[in-house]
């Protein structure tokens, strides 16, 4: 069907991050719908260089359990020690979505594709999920943060040494509505050559 070009360029100007979800969270049909959004992405030789793990209900204390592995081992090697305080935060961080889908790369030999277009591809597929997330009318905010590439939450996810965890899609219901976005000022973005 087609799109008025206008009402879907506001659309996607209209995206923002929305923190502390909660139900209803897409379902497994909506997240599958997402992900096949996701796919879309450029992807030079086609090689899909992504992957996507959904963590849901008690998973999301798991990955809490990984992130406060990390934030220990991060700590140790600065020879610091986490407080309480510290470890409680890092371990209910997953907790602020009912599910996180988490996009790792998928890093591949090839000749004519080198590892940054693989590494940009996957961040094209992020931004088609969380559009697509939008569309079906869930709240998203893509996170990182300093662990999610430390070894032990690589470790959690299967994710190997020259791979990288590029988001957690935090994903679900927001209790309030989405800001309205300023208008971003262009200009100095952007340059024109004829």
């Amino acid at each position: 069907m087609p799109v008025n070009s206008e009402a879907m360029i506001g659309w996607i100007g209209s995206r923002r991050s929305m923190g502390n979800l909660d139900t209803p969270a897409p379902t497994r049909a909506q997240i599958e719908a997402a992900i096949a959004c996701a796919a879309t992405a450029p992807d030079h030789k086609t090689l899909q260089p992504w992957r996507f793990i959904v963590t849901e209900g008690e998973a999301r204390r798991q990955l809490g359990a990984a992130l406060v592995s990390a934030a220990k081992a991060q700590a140790a090697q600065q020879g610091e020690v986490l407080t309480e305080k510290t470890i409680k935060k890092t371990h209910t961080m997953p907790l602020r979505a009912p599910v996180i889908i988490t996009v790792v790369t998928n890093m591949q030999a090839h000749k004519k594709v080198p590892p940054f277009e693989q590494l940009l591809s996957a961040g094209a597929a992020v931004q088609n999920m969380l559009l697509a997330l939008k569309a079906q009318g869930f709240s998203t905010v893509w996170r990182t943060g300093l662990l999610c590439n430390e070894p032990a939450v690589k470790a959690y996810f299967g994710v190997g040494a020259d791979d990288y965890i590029t988001a957690f899609v935090y994903t679900g219901t927001s209790p309030k509505d989405e800001p309205t976005r300023k208008p971003i000022d262009i200009e100095p973005l952007i340059r024109f050559e004829s």
